[in-house]
C-alpha cells in the first residue's frame, strides 16, 4: 500500500495539526515526543508515583496511567498531586476501557485520556451481527449519545484525547461491517473523530497499533490518506507496536513498524512497549527518533524524480533466491582474521568433529560473505559463500562459491558464474544515477542477484526510488537488500537493521538480506560483547559473538515482516496497573519451554482487557483472569478457565499437545 505519497528521495515529515497536552506541543513540526506507561497498582499512590519519577528521569515527556475503573480515575488526582509536590510536572495520560464514567473523572484531573473505540460504547461478545445501514445508523447515533460528554468535558478543561484503536479490539459492529481488517481500524477511529470534529475539538491524537507491524504500517498510511481525503488535514499520530515483547524481538518488532512509518515521515509521538520495566523503553524510543533530525524542519517543496513506486513484483529465480521463495540470509564474516568450522556456530551451523556431521539450525545463514579464498574445509550441505571475483575464479567448487561483483566489474567481466552473480548496486548515493544500460544487462542476466545498498543518510528512500526505477526499466532480477551500521549500541544496530530493511521487506520487496557494520562500529561494538553482564541484562546470549548478534537480528527482522518464519513468536503485553501476575518471569518461563517451536504464536497477557482482543492473530493465549488464576486460550476460544497459576504453564504445554503444536526439544 503506498498511497501514503511518501518521498522516494528524502525524509519528509508528514505535516499534522498541533495539539496541545498541559503545555506540551504535539504535531506540526514539534519534536516526536517520548512516552510510555506505568506498571503499577494505580490505587498504590506512592508506588506509581516512584515509577512514574524513574520514567520522567529516564526522559518520558507523557507518562500513561491505567484507569480501569471509577476509584482508579478518582486516584489520579492524589498521583498528580503529589508529583507536582516533589516538582515533576510532566502530562498524565489516563488510560480507559470499558468505562465511560472513569474517562469523564479523569478527564477533570489530567492532561489527557486515551479511549479506545472499539471498547469505549460498543461491548465485545465475538458475535457476527449484519446491520442495515439504517442499523448501523442507529448505533453511530448511540455512540455519539455517550462519547459527547466526554468530548465536551475535554473542552471545558482543556484536556487532550487520544483515540486509540487497536487492531485486536475492534468492536464486533466494526468487524461486521469492515472484517479484522486495517480498514476497519482507521473507520473505528474515524466514526470518533467525526463525532469530536462536530462538537469542534479538535485537541486529539490517534493512533492504529497492532501487534502484526504489517496490519500497524498500512493501517496508519491508511488513516493518513483518509483523514487528508476528508479533512483536508492530519490530526498528530501516537506510534505504537501493541505487545512487541521484550528483548531482542521487542525491539526489532518495535523498529520494524514504528521505524517504517517514521521513514515515511508519520509519527509526531511514540511508545514501545516491552515486557520490562517501563522506564527500559524510554531509551529505545529516544534511539528510534533520534536519527529523524529534520523532523523539527518544515521541509521545503520537494521536487520528485518522475517515478511511481508499484507494487512488488514476483522476480525470477536465481538458485534459493526470488521466485517466491523465502527471503534468505547473506551473513557478513569479512571482518573475520580467520573462519573455522567453529565459527560457523555463530551463523547456525554446529559441526562434530567425532561424527563429522552439521547440525543445522532453524536461523542458519543461506550464504556467507568472506572476502577471503576457499575456506579449507568441507562446508554444510546448504551453505555457499560468496567472495571477491579473482578469489572465486580460484575456487575449485563452482557450486559452492559465487562472485560479488562491483557495477563496473561486472559489466567488464569475461568470465562470469554459469548460475550465480552478485552485482553490488549503489542506490543514487551522492547524487549517482544508475547507468540504463547496465540495468538492461542485469535484467537480461537470468543469474544476476542485485545486492542494493545506498551511502545516503536516507537509504531507505534511496533503495525504495531504485526499485521504482528498476520496475520502470522492467528489471526483475532478485533481489539482496545490504544494510551497514554505523552506530555503537546494540539497540542502535537493531533500530538501524530493523528500520531500513524491514520497511522495504513490509512493502514486500527484497529476497534477501545482508547486515554488516562499517569497520568503526564493528570494533566499537566488539567492546559490547566483553561485558557479559549487560548481554545478560538484555536477553543476549552471553556466549555470543557479533556475527551471532547480527545474524540473529536478520532472521528477527525476517520474522517481525512475516517472510520467514524461523522460531517461536511471542506476543506479550508490556504489563500495567491491571495486571494479575509477574508478566517479565511469566514470559521468560514460558519462552523457555516453549521457544523451540517454530512458527507457534504464543500471546501471554496480563488480564482480561489484554485478552482474546489484544492477542489478536496468536494461537495460544495465556491470559490472568483473576488473582492467581490463568485462562488459556486456542485462538480466541477459551479452553480452560480458572487454572492455578502455578501449573498454568503446564497446562499451556498439555495444551499445545493435544492441539499437535507441541514436538519434544
Amino acid at each position: 500500500m503506498q498511497d501514503y505519497a511518501a518521498s522516494l528521495t528524502q525524509y519528509k515529515r508528514l505535516k499534522t495539526r498541533e495539539v496541545n497536552v498541559g503545555g506540551l506541543l504535539i504535531g506540526n513540526y514539534q519534536p516526536i515526543r517520548l512516552q510510555t506507561m506505568t506498571t503499577t497498582d494505580t490505587m498504590d499512590t506512592e508506588a506509581t508515583v516512584a515509577q512514574t519519577i524513574r520514567c520522567i528521569e529516564a526522559g518520558a515527556e507523557l507518562v500513561r496511567i491505567t484507569a480501569p475503573s471509577k476509584k482508579e480515575a478518582e486516584n489520579l488526582l492524589h498521583i498528580k498531586n503529589e508529583l507536582n509536590r516533589r516538582g515533576y510536572h510532566v502530562p498524565l495520560v489516563a488510560d480507559i476501557h470499558f468505562t465511560p464514567n472513569a474517562a469523564e473523572i479523569a478527564a477533570r484531573i489530567i492532561e489527557k485520556v486515551r479511549v479506545n473505540p472499539g471498547n469505549y460504547v460498543d461491548k465485545k461478545k465475538f458475535e457476527q451481527i449484519d446491520y442495515t445501514d439504517a442499523e448501523y445508523l442507529e448505533e453511530i447515533d448511540r455512540i455519539r449519545e455517550r462519547f459527547t460528554p466526554l468530548i465536551r468535558i475535554c473542552k471545558e478543561y482543556g484536556t487532550a484525547m487520544r483515540i486509540g484503536t487497536n487492531h485486536g479490539s475492534l468492536s464486533d459492529r466494526i468487524m461486521s461491517r469492515y472484517g479484522d481488517t486495517p480498514i476497519g481500524m482507521v473507520e473505528s477511529a474515524m466514526e470518533f473523530l467525526r463525532i469530536a470534529r462536530d462538537e469542534n475539538y479538535h485537541n486529539i491524537v490517534l493512533s492504529m497499533k497492532a501487534s502484526n507491524p504489517q496490519v500497524m504500517v498500512q493501517a496508519y498510511r491508511l488513516l493518513t490518506k483518509t483523514m487528508n481525503q476528508e479533512f483536508g488535514e492530519c490530526y498528530p499520530l501516537h506510534l505504537g507496536v501493541t505487545e512487541a515483547g521484550d528483548g531482542e524481538d521487542g525491539r526489532v518488532k518495535s523498529a520494524v513498524g514504528m521505524g517504517t512509518l517514521l521513514e515515511d515521515g508519520i509519527g509526531d509521538t511514540v511508545r514501545v512497549s516491552l515486557t520490562e520495566e517501563p522506564e527500559a523503553e524510554i531509551p529505545v524510543c529516544r534511539d528510534l527518533v533520534k536519527r529523524y533530525s529534520l523532523a523539527t524542519t518544515v521541509p521545503e517543496t520537494i521536487k520528485e524524480p518522475a517515478l511511481h513506486l508499484p507494487p512488488a513484483s514476483k522476480p525470477f529465480a536465481v538458485g534459493n533466491i526470488g521466485g517466491g521463495q523465502v527471503p534468505v540470509v547473506v551473513a557478513d564474516l569479512s571482518k573475520l582474521a580467520e573462519i573455522t568450522p567453529e565459527t560457523l556456530e555463530s551463523i547456525g551451523y554446529a559441526y562434530d568433529e567425532a561424527t563429522d556431521k552439521w547440525t543445522i539450525s532453524d536461523m542458519a545463514a543461506d550464504y556467507i560473505f568472506t572476502g577471503k579464498a576457499a575456506l579449507p574445509f568441507a562446508l554444510p550441505g546448504m551453505l555457499k559463500v560468496i567472495t571477491w571475483p579473482a578469489l572465486w575464479a580460484q575456487a575449485g567448487d563452482k557450486t559452492k562459491y559465487f562472485p560479488l561483483w562491483h557495477a563496473e566489474e561486472y559489466e567488464a567481466a569475461s568470465e562470469k558464474s554459469a548460475t550465480q552473480n552478485f552485482v553490488m548496486l549503489d542506490c543514487y548515493s551522492e547524487g549517482s544515477l544508475p547507468d540504463p544500460a547496465l540495468l538492461q544487462q542485469l535484467g537480461a542476466d537470468t543469474t544476476a542477484v542485485l545486492c542494493l545498498s545506498s551511502g545516503n543518510t536516507n537509504a531507505l528512500q534511496s533503495i525504495r526510488r531504485m526499485y521504482a526505477t528498476l520496475a520502470g526499466q522492467s528489471v526483475h532480477n532478485p533481489t539482496i537488500i545490504t544494510v551497514d551500521s554505523h552506530w555503537s549500541s546494540g539497540d542502535e544496530h537493531l533500530i538501524h537493521y530493523a528500520t531500513e530493511a524491514g520497511g522495504l521487506l513490509l512493502d514486500g520487496w527484497g529476497n534477501g538480506v545482508c547486515l554488516g557494520m562499517d569497520n568503526t562500529a564493528y570494533t566499537q561494538f566488539q567492546a559490547v560483547f566483553s561485558d557479559k553482564e549487560t548481554l545478560s541484562g538484555r536477553n543476549y546470549n552471553t556466549n555470543t559473538s557479533i556475527e551471532q548478534f547480527v545474524n540473529t537480528t536478520a532472521f528477527s527482522i525476517l520474522q517481525a515482516t512475516r517472510t520467514r518464519i524461523s522460531k517461536t513468536e511471542y506476543i506479550s503485553c508490556p504489563s500495567c496497573g491491571r495486571t494479575l501476575f509477574d508478566l517479565q518471569e511469566t514470559t521468560a518461563m514460558i519462552r523457555s519451554r516453549t521457544n523451540h517451536l517454530k512458527g507457534v504464536k504464543i500471546a501471554i497477557m496480563g488480564c482480561i482487557v489484554n485478552g482474546p482482543g489484544e492477542m489478536a492473530d496468536a494461537d495460544f493465549g495465556y491470559v490472568g483472569s483473576g488473582v492467581g488464576k490463568i485462562t488459556l486460550y486456542k485462538g480466541k476460544e477459551v479452553v480452560k478457565k480458572g487454572v492455578d497459576s502455578e501449573v498454568a504453564v503446564d497446562e499451556l504445554i498439555n495444551l499445545l499437545k493435544e492441539s499437535d503444536a507441541w514436538v519434544e526439544p
